[in-house]
């Protein structure tokens, strides 16, 4: 019978990483800030986003099937597990979070999904990341990238598909950043691989260190 982690051992990897988040936050603020004063075009935007996204994609699939494979015996549902984790948690981040934060804003703002519109790109690009994650069971420095990536990537969501005040919104836009890397990043990278681990094989678990 297979268990999920212990309630309590997220809770304090969402501890352990709200620094670095809040860090990630500010990253994208202060860039945010220089978008507005160098008047960065909507179309530029456009283009960083869909360079970061994708990147981003591929360090998600990378540290979760790194995770799962690190801690299971059965090799033959990463692929499922890292596309999932990697790709459904990264659209989450990058896209819905910000979607849905500048639909609260009122902002005028698009909705788009990456893996639908760009699928020749993405998914090449999430499978390349399972393949270098069952290859090279690393987490450390994709994590901290992993974090950054998807903050810079809702960022430019923001920007290249919404039309806003975007300076009287820098602290609701702070807040959006926060909550749109902090839970998803974790929640891909730490929580969604190890729901598939069976208990006999995910003791030792609260070792990871990212």
């Amino acid at each position: 019978m297979k268990t999920s982690p212990p309630l309590m051992q997220i809770v304090k990897e969402l501890g352990r990483h709200a620094p670095f988040t809040v860090f990630g936050a500010t990253t994208g603020v202060v860039i945010m800030l220089l978008t507005v004063l160098f008047q960065v075009s909507p179309s530029v935007s456009s283009s960083i986003f869909y360079f970061l996204h994708p990147l981003h994609v591929v360090l998600s699939a990378l540290v979760t099937s790194a995770i799962y494979l690190k801690y299971s015996r059965k090799p033959w549902m990463v692929v499922w597990i890292g596309y999932v984790g990697s790709v459904g948690i990264a659209t989450m981040s990058d896209v819905i979070i910000p979607y849905l934060g500048g639909t609260l804003l009122n902002l005028e703002i698009e909705f788009h999904l990456p893996f639908i519109e760009k699928w020749w790109l993405v998914n090449p690009l999430a499978f390349t990341g399972i393949a270098i994650g069952c290859w090279k069971h690393t987490t450390r420095l994709p994590h901290s990238g992993h974090v950054l990536l998807s903050t810079w990537a809702s960022l430019f969501y923001f920007t290249a598909f919404g039309v806003g005040e975007w300076l009287s919104l820098l602290p609701a836009i702070f807040l959006f950043l926060f909550l749109s890397v902090w839970f998803p990043c974790c929640l891909s990278d730490i929580v969604f691989p190890l729901l598939f681990v069976p208990p006999a094989e995910d003791e030792g678990t609260s070792r990871i260190k990212q």
